[in-house]
Order: structure tokens, then sequence, then C-alpha cells
């Protein structure tokens, strides 16, 4: 009887082991287009994975949000019925508020500040509380500096955004953040967003420039004001048990072509900028280089970050301002 049970409980075991050699491909979803550096880099780290391990360990990629909105998608992360999400830090603050720290406007003074601190210890202590809610932080990508948008005049000033109808992202710094400079915020999901702009549902909108371009939204818009007015970061995750049920090579490989994919689709967003801007500015946007950001960053910056604070405390936000320079 115990030799039976024994080799039943082998065969069991055998059932659910993969096969020596089996090929692991795990589907990454993300609602940007082809043509975003997105997925030019989902694409670099694609390929870079698969040679890493010999073919053990593959992407299937999933653009133009075909698996679903940003926040249908991390519920299927943290369910595990999809495998991999990448998506802007501010989506994630739904199930790790904390997060928030990464969107206060005027964090970061530059790229280099960028760097410094989410490649820092800050950074991967950002990361590891994802691991609370069922997913595994791998790298961060870049969406990029944000500029406003709008179909009815240049932006200078604080003045000149009063009223607007302004989508934004929904995200409590965010929303506080337009509302302090009396505009009217309008979260909604960029999937939606070109055809409320279209129809004047929403009169602006505010994104990094590649992601601008890459979504056409300079087609329904005619003023573009180069405010950098906040920092987006890209998070790229897994559903954590399915991370730890990869080999320790497997795992390893998968850290490490996330984060030096990740490190090229930086360079490729910051080197860029002016291309995309320029290309919109040949389909007739008008652009707007320098904006004094001075009298926003007073309107704006204290109270948002005491919203942070109150909420949450100040470790991160000291951790990250310490980085500046």
């Amino acid at each position: 009887m115990r030799k039976l049970m024994l080799a039943t409980v082998g065969s069991i075991l055998f059932a659910f082991a993969a096969p020596a050699g089996e090929s692991i491909t795990l589907r990454l979803g993300y609602e940007t287009p082809r043509s975003d550096s997105q997925h030019l880099g989902a694409q670099r780290m694609a390929k870079a994975l698969e040679e890493k391990t010999g073919g053990r360990l593959k992407l299937q990629l999933f653009p133009d949000a075909v698996l679903g909105n940003s926040q249908g998608m991390i519920t299927q992360v943290r369910a595990g019925t999809v495998d991999m999400y990448m998506g802007g830090s501010a989506i994630f603050t739904g199930v790790e508020p904390r997060l928030n720290v990464l969107d206060i406007p005027f964090l970061f003074h530059n790229p280099r500040h960028v760097d410094d601190a989410l490649d820092a210890e800050v950074g991967e202590e950002m990361l590891k509380t994802l691991e609370a809610v069922d997913m595994k932080g791998l790298a961060y990508w870049e969406n990029g500096f944000r500029s406003v948008t709008n179909g009815r005049n240049p932006v200078n000033k604080p003045e000149d955004v009063k009223g607007l109808k302004i989508r934004t992202l929904a995200n409590p710094m965010h929303i506080e953040a337009w509302r302090l400079l009396g505009t009217n915020p309008v979260p909604m999901p960029i999937s939606e967003l070109y055809t409320a702009l279209e129809t004047g549902a929403v009169e602006a909108q505010e994104h990094p420039v590649n992601v601008t371009y890459s979504a056409k939204l300079y087609e329904v818009q005619k003023y573009l004001s180069m405010t950098r007015h906040a920092y987006s970061p890209l998070i790229i995750s897994i559903n954590l048990k399915k991370f730890e049920s990869l080999d320790g090579d497997l795992r390893d490989a998968l850290v490490e072509t996330a984060r030096e994919a990740g490190k090229w689709q930086r360079k490729y967003v910051r080197d860029n900028e002016k291309m995309f801007v320029d290309k919109m500015a040949e389909e007739g946007i008008e652009v707007v280089w320098e904006v004094d950001m001075q009298p926003f960053r007073d309107i704006v910056e204290k109270d948002v970050r005491k919203l942070y604070t109150d909420q949450y405390g100040d470790d991160w936000l000291k951790k990250i301002d310490a980085h500046a320079k």
C-alpha cells in the first residue's frame, strides 16, 4: 500500500511539473499603441529575454488596451488571469496608495533626479510594497515629464488654465493640483481621451509629449505648452505567484531584462522629446516652449505635499528629495 501511495503521489507531482526544456510565455498588457515607446521597449525586452534564457522564457505583447483598461489589467494580474502589466505609477495607487508620492507635482527636478532616486534604495522600497497586493514590481520605465495641451489658448501663466475642463488621472495628487489651479479636472482612461477631446467632453489634457504624439491627441488640440509640471514613471509588474513559480535563473533574467529595457526606453523618450514636439508642430499645433512654472509651483506644491504627508508621512518624500542635485 505504501509503495502504491508513493507511486500515486509521484505521478501527480510529475503531472504538474513542467517538462524539461518547456518554454514559458508570459502575457504583458499595456494601454499605449504600438507606435509608443512602451511598445518599442517591450519588444526590446522580449527579444533580450528570449535570448538570455535560450527560449525558455518569452513575452507575448498586448498593446492598445486589448486586454482591457489599466484598472482592469491590474485586477487581472493580481488574480493571475494576466501575467504582467505595465502602466503609469498613478494607476498602481489604487492598490498601494503610498505610491501617490510619485505623482506629486514638481517632485522631480530633472531626469538625473529621477534616475538617482528611482534606481536607489527608495525606488526598491516602493516596488516591494506591491508584493502585499499579489504583484511583483520589476522595474521603472518612463512616461516622462507631463505637459499641457488644450483647445482654448496657449498656457503661459496660471490664469490661462482657469475654467478649463481637463482630463486627468483618477489620482488624488493630480486632481487636487488641477483643482487648486482653478480647472475642472475630469478623470478618465487614456483609451477614451481622443474621443472626449474631439467631442468637447473635455478641453485639455496633460501627458508627456511622447504619449500625446503616439496617441495622436495633437490632432484634436490647438496648443501645447511645455509645462513639465510633473513626472510620470511607468512600473512594469508581474503576478507575484507567477514570478515565484519561475526557476531562479528565469526570475533573474526577467528582472535584468526589464531593467535593461527600461534604461533604453528612458533614453529613447528623452532623446526624442524635441522630435515629437516638432512633428506635432508640423501638423499644426502651436507650441509654447518656455513657461515660467514658479507661479504654478507656488499655488500647488505646498498643499499637494501636505495632502500626501497627512495621510502617509514624509519618509519617501524626504528620501526622494535627498537625491535632488
